[in-house]
């Protein structure tokens, strides 16, 4: 999940990585099933494979795990493909969501999240109502104890990130859509350990969460469709300064 107020939600996304490992790696795998299926096994043929696998490693999915989903992929056809598909909302107080799932069954799913907005004071938008308010990135967070902000704007320009935003002993490095692969390996060069790293959507601008109340209430939706086994990952454009964070 991506959002701003960078030092408490990279804590946030920390946590919660290593908190629900299972479930993050039960979400990696399913994204690397779906991508060999549509184009092959071998990652050195079939781009999207080789960022599956990438997002795999970067949660610390391990390898042995990783040969097995493969392995399934070309031996197991009976379970068909997922449908990738993207969602967009609003959460309490007008925040926007984008929400990125890999599903076999499409029904399912959207009403899996209907309920979860309903419940959670949230609101399914068309097709295009938030996305033009985010930008394709790639997002990678990082564990960055002792370095200070000049450091990791000197690492960004060496890399060839776009920028990075710091936060209290991590940072989020920002790339182009296209530069995954490079910059993450310039990345793994400095030795720095990964929270996540995904081609995902950064908010253009954000939406200032002021109350405790409603910083719990956005949190909450957002946990929630993280939560569902279809979701792969949710975006979000609040801006929670770390004092409301709960």
């Amino acid at each position: 999940m991506a959002g701003h107020s960078h030092s408490a939600n990279i804590a946030r996304r920390k946590g919660y990585v290593d908190a629900k490992r299972a479930k993050i790696f039960s979400k990696v795998s399913r994204f690397i099933l779906s991508a060999a299926r549509q184009g092959g096994a071998d990652p050195d043929m079939n781009l999207r494979l080789k960022y599956a696998i990438e997002a795999a490693r970067a949660v610390n999915m391990p390898k042995d795990n990783i040969e097995r989903v493969l392995k399934r992929a070309v031996g197991d056809k009976s379970g068909g493909g997922f449908e990738e598909l993207v969602y967009e909302g609003y959460a309490p107080g007008g925040i926007a969501l984008i929400i990125t799932c890999l599903t076999d069954n499409r029904a399912r799913t959207i009403s899996d999240l209907k309920h979860i907005m309903d419940k959670r004071g949230g609101n399914m938008g068309s097709p295009g109502s938030v996305s033009f308010m985010f930008d394709k990135r790639s997002i990678f967070n990082l564990e960055t104890p002792g370095l200070n902000e000049d450091q990791l704007t000197e690492m960004a320009l060496e890399i060839g990130a776009d920028d990075v935003q710091p936060g209290d002993g991590a940072a989020t490095f920002l790339a182009g859509p296209t530069e995954f692969l490079a910059v993450k390996a310039a990345l793994e060069k400095k030795g720095l350990k990964f929270i996540s790293a995904e081609v995902g959507y950064m908010a253009q601008n954000t939406v200032a969460v002021t109350t405790k109340p409603a910083a719990a209430a956005v949190l909450a939706l957002i946990e929630a469709l993280e939560d569902n086994d279809d979701v792969q990952n949710v975006y979000a454009n609040y801006d929670i300064p770390d004092e409301l964070m709960p």
